[in-house]
């Protein structure tokens, strides 16, 4: 029983040790722009049934209650928490935040379109609108060269004021994307997440329709980690390793207790 125990115990300092880096990439990512948190869930491994509930004691009686024992944790998920972050002001025309739900979309290196919070724009060489990574927004939007100043609104209607003009030009329209399960996006690193199946397909809207949020100009959407949250978290952790840790010595103790007695 006692090498079970510690197979448990080795199940929790797996698990507890998943944890510790997921808390350890929030923190790390405390400053990163448009960055969700993750959260590590965890679930029960099978259970080792030795007595059926309502197994029968005697003619009259049954048990009213199984004896199962756990064989240990896991963690099942990282997910993450698409709660708003704080919008800081930049004064850039070019960065942008969104309040409320959407990503916006860029389209990467191998052809599939990511989805990011992350507003921080920037013209290429041709003057599209593209990441600080080079990724191009779609759809795409090209400023002309020259322009004076860029103007947003609140719906993703893109104008430029140019040279000897005295309207504004409109360049386009940004859209941003829903989905109906955000958590099952996948992240794929530079601010980027891509479908799943389990995140749905992407509901194209133009902002502050069907529930999707409004673009604010001149901000940019701070990530939601809270960094007393994750030290409180970590300390938790920590705590959890060290009892896991401890059933293997006890474990270890019980066994060279018996061997020194038989």
């Amino acid at each position: 029983m006692s090498t079970n125990a510690m197979h448990v115990a080795r199940t929790g300092l797996d698990a507890q040790q998943t944890r510790m880096q997921v808390i350890a990439n929030n923190l790390a990512n405390v400053n990163t722009t448009g960055f969700k948190r993750d959260r590590a869930n965890f679930e029960t491994l099978l259970y080792q049934t030795h007595r059926e509930a309502g197994a029968q004691t005697s003619d009259t009686t049954a048990l009213t209650g199984p004896m199962a024992i756990g064989t240990g944790v896991r963690i099942v998920a990282t997910e993450k928490i698409h709660t708003q972050g704080s919008l800081t002001t930049t004064g850039n025309s070019l960065d942008l935040a969104i309040n409320g739900q959407g990503f916006f979309q860029v389209l990467m290196p191998d052809g599939r379109m990511g989805y990011s919070r992350d507003g921080s724009l920037s013209r290429n060489a041709e003057g599209l609108l593209t990441t600080d990574s080079g990724y191009v927004l779609q759809p795409e939007i090209t400023v002309p060269e020259g322009t004076l100043g860029i103007t947003i609104s609140s719906d993703g209607i893109v104008t430029a004021t140019l040279p000897n003009q005295v309207e504004a030009e409109e360049l386009g329209q940004i859209t941003l994307a829903a989905f109906p399960n955000p958590r099952g996006l996948a992240p794929v690193g530079e601010n980027l997440l891509v479908e799943s199946p389990a995140s749905g397909a992407a509901v194209i809207g133009a902002p502050m329709e069907n529930g999707i949020g409004k673009l604010v100009q001149g901000a940019l959407e701070a990530s939601n980690v809270n960094v007393v949250q994750e030290l409180v978290d970590m300390i938790e952790t920590q705590r959890a390793y060290e009892i896991s840790s401890k059933s293997i010595s006890a474990s270890d103790e019980m066994l060279r207790f018996l061997t020194n007695k038989i």
